[in-house]
């Protein structure tokens, strides 16, 4: 407990980490990959551990680490590759909770100016740094996106947009693998180190990421369908309309027990791993599945997001609801932000215990 304040923290675990967990503990060198979900504004919740995590408990290390990113996930690791990066993890969450459009007040914003922000943001924090930040020592950075495949998606379009995603959803529901005749996942990928697993799950391409084609693929990750404009033809990949990583791999729930070494750490803002952003309402996808055998989640307590404005992880529902009071979404953003320290605090703790305690994942 701190002070008057439920226990923030709740680590899950595959049977495999679980007992690697018990055993020997979490340290540095045991991670091999950390994945970061999309989910928009709900990922400003790990900011303080990402800030640990990445500023002082992984940075004594001296072995290779692959961040995967998909959305606001990829902007997270992108930071992590800055020489100082819990100052720039800072700087996301700033910059991502004063976000302004240029409207009138209470107007929604179009989806080219939603584009505008966003690409000014990541100019703001990457722009002309771009190949340091690829040349880092030992972080290697996986950026997933989705491009659109067939004459509704390959190109963006009033009329064959939602046409093409409402054939997509529809595909989906029947399988998640049909999904791939409509949308392929494309991972940007550091072509130092390969994926260190298969993506042999869904229609997959990887690309290899350079200093031309991060600025667009990154773009592309966050770039939610009819919120923000698709990113076109990115350099190096195949021709057609980008949009939002989480698209196809909401939760990058990913064949990590292929691993042949290591765990995967997981800072999440849930407990669950959702594959796809078309499977948020599928729940029967929701579970862990043998894939996640060697991963180890960090993720918060209900009882602690009860407690945070409005008791919830922020969300991307908030624009709405402070429509016409954006001091009052800033304040409460930046509240569950501060509040959040609490996470980083306790993962600081247990990481300090010679074994550790987790749930089943």
């Amino acid at each position: 407990m701190t002070g008057t304040r439920p226990r923030a923290l709740q680590v899950y675990a595959g049977p495999a980490a679980l007992r690697h967990l018990r055993d020997h503990g979490l340290r540095p060198a045991d991670v091999r990959v950390v994945p970061a979900a999309a989910g928009g504004a709900k990922g400003l919740i790990l900011n303080p551990l990402d800030r640990f995590l990445f500023g002082h408990w992984l940075a004594g290390s001296a072995h290779t680490v692959h961040l995967l990113g998909a959305s606001v996930g990829a902007w997270r690791m992108a930071c992590v590759m800055q020489p100082d990066p819990a100052a720039a993890l800072a700087d996301l969450a700033h910059g991502y909770i004063h976000q302004q459009f240029n409207v009138p007040d209470g107007a929604w914003p179009s989806p080219a100016e939603v584009s505008r922000v966003f690409a000014e943001l990541l100019a703001q924090q990457f722009g002309g740094r771009e190949s340091t930040l690829l040349d880092h020592a030992r972080y290697r950075l996986h950026v997933f996106t989705s491009c659109g495949r067939g004459p509704l998606l390959r190109r963006e379009g009033r009329l064959r947009t939602p046409l093409g995603y409402a054939a997509a959803f529809t595909s989906n529901l029947a399988h998640r693998q049909a999904l791939g005749g409509w949308l392929q996942r494309v991972v940007f990928s550091d072509p130092r180190d390969a994926l260190p697993l298969p993506l042999h799950d869904f229609n997959s391409r990887s690309v290899a990421l350079t200093a031309a084609n991060l600025a667009p693929a990154m773009q592309a990750s966050g770039s939610i369908p009819f919120v923000l404009q698709a990113v076109h033809d990115i350099p190096g990949g195949p021709l057609g309309a980008y949009w939002d990583g989480g698209i196809t791999d909401y939760h990058l729930h990913l064949d990590y027990a292929a691993m042949d070494h290591g765990l995967v750490l997981y800072p999440h803002f849930q407990q669950q791993l959702v594959p796809g952003w078309l499977d948020k309402g599928i729940k029967r996808r929701h579970g862990a599945s043998a894939k996640l055998d060697n991963v180890v989640v960090l993720a918060p307590r209900a009882a602690w997001i009860a407690t945070l404005p409005q008791g919830k992880l922020p969300d991307r529902q908030d624009f709405k609801t402070w429509r016409h009071d954006r001091p009052g979404r800033i304040a409460a953003w930046t509240a569950a932000v501060a509040a959040a320290q609490q996470l980083a605090d306790e993962a600081a703790d247990w990481l300090a215990t010679p074994t550790q305690d987790a749930l089943p994942l």
